[in-house]
């Protein structure tokens, strides 16, 4: 990774976690402070226990028991003070972790919901899925797991360290000339992990999004019998997958082993120093025993630290991941001072457009797609758009459905630019029908409701019978209250359509875009299609993606894209009667069919 993309991913983390963590200031200073009073009672027990070998010890020996039954039931109180605040903190800070969490994934997948459609065209599924779910768990994993090591270990040491130079200076030298090694490691730790986790993360995304690419194009796998072919690409991305694990593995092991080694020759160097010094009578036992106890603690959350820099990498390399969702890419932006649409007028008929002089492209290094689109589009009327494949045909409905804006020029509905119309005005005004309607899981009705939520049974019905849909609809076991699980697979092309199109009547569009809308049916579903066009059609401005000769006979004016220009406009007869391209379509059309 650059240094560039380093300085990137670093700043999408920053500004997720000051996102994240910004309107919690008050509940993290709340949890710090339990966090403080923790520790704070787990400093007192040594000096106790140091108390009661020096002092309470020979008191009792002389038969004074009260210094040590004092001593000792001072350091019960605190043990139960510490066990109840440390519940208390882990309840808080449990608390904020999953408070976290539960927006982190809401605004991670809201965001990817508001991308324009050139981000999801330019991003892989499976790629944000593993970003939604794996990435995300990493920091759950942290936040579960960590957090309550973080605040304990920093101020453990913090405390100890001050306890210890208050204690002796000479011994506290000791362990504190063991921390440069310590520092190196930790330098060297925080770089690899780093690394190590990047490699990580990448490595899930890939074995995510090749798992999902296959499930989703399952049909094509089995058609083609590579199943064995995907299997072995699973293999090798997770044979990449286990490197990287075993990568991360030995550089938290290593760490973990080098924090133990230290700890261990501090304990050994302390022992050492600690016992000459009590020896000559310069230290006392208990002072040199309440040491030892603060030493064996302060490497506990040095090591706690240890685990949690492990955990953090992870969820560090995550943040980064689903940071990178945060940026906003180039698309549609919502007017800042909405136009509304005018209102109807009684029967004068809305749904005017008007593309004037469009230029688009998709990239900015991409060739035009279109250039120089100058058209009025009357309104109530059928407009079929033709040409061969790449001409611009569905770019000229994305645009229209405002997908993407012009790269130059405007598009007009009833006299208002759609960059000025409000999304839910606009959606309400404009609605597509694609070559493979979209059916979410859930009952039929729902689907049917998709752009009204709140339709009454009664209205949802109208717009089935409208369109020609209720009578199977009806046949179904549960009717309108069938679930049509994923993506519609218990009906057929025609009947996924003609749900799609009673979507429509309800929703009442002044415009209709068809991309492709019966390409891929058979004869009797298109006809039921074509029958219920005749109904949703009437008195509104539509736009027809065609390939077919049947769909074309249902407009009123057909325009022949080509190179991303009109080079033919006007009425079905009078194109066919001019022998040019569209004439010779027809005669491709007509071979095709008798053939």
């Amino acid at each position: 990774m650059s240094a560039q993309d380093d300085t990137r991913s670093r700043n999408h983390r920053n500004a997720l976690l000051r996102m994240l963590l910004g309107p919690r200031k008050k509940r993290l200073t709340a949890a710090t402070a339990l966090a403080l009073l923790e520790n704070a009672c787990g400093l007192v027990p040594p000096l106790l226990i140091a108390a009661a070998i020096d002092r309470g010890l020979p008191a009792a020996a002389d038969g004074r028991w009260g210094p040590l039954v004092g001593y000792t039931t001072a350091a019960l109180v605190t043990g139960l003070t510490t066990a109840t605040v440390k519940y208390c903190f882990l309840r808080y800070s449990g608390g904020i972790a999953q408070d976290l969490l539960l927006e982190l994934r809401h605004r991670a997948f809201a965001q990817v919901m508001r991308q324009p459609l050139a981000f999801h065209e330019s991003h892989p599924s499976g790629r944000v899925i593993a970003r939604l779910s794996s990435d995300v768990e990493s920091v759950e994993e942290m936040l579960e797991t960590g957090l309550d090591g973080l605040f304990s270990a920093i101020f453990s040491m913090v405390g100890i360290l001050a306890v210890m130079i208050w204690l002796d200076q000479p011994l506290a030298a000791v362990v504190m000339g063991l921390f440069v090694p310590l520092y190196v490691l930790t330098r060297w730790f925080r770089h690899r992990s780093k690394l190590a986790y990047r490699h990580t993360r990448t490595a899930v995304e890939g074995v995510v999004g090749h798992t999902v690419e296959a499930y989703n194009g399952i049909k094509a796998v089995q058609a083609f019998r590579r199943e064995d072919a995907n299997a072995r690409r699973l293999r090798a991305l997770d044979a990449d997958y286990a490197v990287a694990r075993v990568e991360s593995g030995f550089v938290s092991a290593a760490f973990s082993g080098g924090v133990k080694l230290i700890g261990n020759l501090s304990l050994a160097a302390l022992l050492t120093v600690g016992v000459i010094r009590v020896d000559q009578g310069h230290l006392a036992l208990g002072t040199l025993t309440a040491f030892l106890l603060y030493v064996h603690r302060l490497y506990d959350p040095i090591d706690e630290l240890a685990s949690f820099a492990n955990a953090f990498s992870a969820a560090s390399a995550g943040l980064e991941k689903i940071g990178a969702l945060f940026v906003q890419h180039r698309g549609v932006t919502q007017p800042s001072a909405p136009v509304p649409l005018p209102k109807a007028a009684p029967a004068e008929p809305v749904g005017a457009l008007h593309l004037d002089d469009v230029h688009f492209h998709y990239g900015e290094r991409d060739r035009p797609v279109l250039s120089g689109v100058d058209l009025m589009l009357a309104p109530g009327r059928t407009v079929a758009l033709v040409g061969t494949t790449g001409a611009g045909k569905s770019t000229i409905a994305k645009l229209l459905a405002r997908l993407y804006d012009p790269t130059a020029g405007r598009i007009t509905l009833d006299g208002v630019d759609l960059r000025q119309i409000s999304d839910g005005e606009l959606r309400g005004a404009v609605s597509m029908v694609t070559q493979e309607s979209f059916l979410f899981s859930g009952s039929i009705a729902r689907n049917i409701a998709l752009g009204r939520p709140g339709a009454s049974r009664a209205e949802i019905r109208a717009a089935a019978e409208a369109v020609g849909a209720h009578a199977f609809i009806s046949a179904l076991p549960e009717g309108y209250d069938t679930d049509v699980h994923k993506r519609g697979a218990g009906l057929s092309a025609g009947q996924r359509q003609l749900i799609a199109l009673a979507r429509v009547m309800l929703t009442s569009p002044r415009v209709l875009i068809l991309d492709e809308a019966t390409s891929s049916m058979d004869t009797p579903s298109e006809q039921a299609v074509h029958e219920a066009l005749a109904t949703v059609l009437a008195d509104r401005t539509a736009v027809v993606i065609a390939h077919r000769l049947s769909t074309v006979a249902i407009a009123d004016r057909v325009l022949v894209i080509e190179d991303g220009a009109v080079v033919e406009d006007g009425a079905p007869a009078k194109l066919l009667a001019t022998g040019g391209h569209f004439s010779a379509m027809q005669r491709g059309w007509l071979a095709a069919t008798s053939g």
